[in-house]
């Protein structure tokens, strides 16, 4: 592990540097990740900019959506200015104003089955930063398959939930389907586009998800595989319940039937 930083990177990371759980060998580490970020939008946005001024090493953005201007009201890694463009662009540009030392590897496209293929294994942890179910259970899936660690969180109106899965590890981590088996039917499930969503819920919650992702990468604290954080913003309330794993779960059980993407391929 390369532990030589310049004097501007020791001046950029000082106040990490200082916390003995971080030091120079964990900084180091997050200079040497690489982590995939699967949404641009509400999500992503605070994700990517802490992970980028965290001195993540290698970000890479997916998604093959254009800026519009009610998405300003949460996607703050976005401005009025860069309207039309596309997401993974004007957010890269956030990114570089912010810390230009982070390489982006930028991919304008749709996260598909074959996406998924290409993409998932070249990076260390991979973030959900989706709105929608196929797209999670896709990604889900695909982690487990690949193994790879997922951080996850999803946000409705005033509520969010947040969790990592880890379940390609072994017992006793969970996989997604534990949690949810499978996708609920069209429709029963609004999305925030049909709902709402408060603004800064869905800031705290990208921001928690990037926490998560820097103590995987230090391996420092107790991640969340195997919890469900729950939060209730009218409530200002927290809290955590279990998560099991499910020895009869199609993906990751005893008797698993789910061995690769093809449920996931377009038809």
């Amino acid at each position: 592990m390369n532990l030589d930083f310049t004097e501007d990177e020791l001046q950029r990371y000082s106040r990490h540097i200082l916390l003995r759980e971080v030091g120079a060998i964990g900084q180091a580490r997050l200079r040497a990740a690489r982590v995939l970020i699967v949404g641009a939008g509400g999500l992503g946005s605070p994700l990517a900019m802490y992970l980028a001024a965290a001195g993540v090493g290698t970000l890479g953005l997916v998604d093959h959506d254009v800026l519009e201007l009610s998405n300003l009201q949460r996607q703050i890694a976005h401005s009025t200015a860069r309207i039309g463009q596309r997401k993974v662009d004007s957010a890269a540009e956030a990114l570089r104003g912010l810390n230009p030392e982070v390489t982006l590897e930028l991919h304008p496209r749709r996260m598909d089955a074959t996406a998924a293929r290409e993409l998932i294994p070249r990076y260390d942890v991979i973030c959900d930063g989706t709105d929608n179910f196929p797209t999670r259970f896709l990604l889900g899936d695909a982690c487990h398959l690949l193994g790879k660690p997922l951080v996850s969180a999803a946000v409705l109106r005033f509520e969010g939930q947040l969790s990592v899965f880890r379940a390609h590890e072994g017992a006793p981590h969970p996989c997604h389907r534990c949690l949810n088996p499978e996708m609920p039917p069209p429709g029963l499930v609004p999305s925030c586009s049909e709902a709402g969503v408060l603004g800064a819920v869905v800031g705290v919650m990208g921001t928690l998800q990037a926490t998560e992702v820097l103590k995987l990468i230090m391996e420092v604290g107790e991640g969340m595989s195997g919890r469900l954080l729950l939060w209730d913003a009218l409530d200002a309330r927290f809290r955590t319940v279990r998560l099991r794993r499910d020895p009869g779960c199609a993906l990751c059980g005893e008797h698993a039937t789910i061995h690769d993407l093809s449920a996931h391929e377009a038809p």
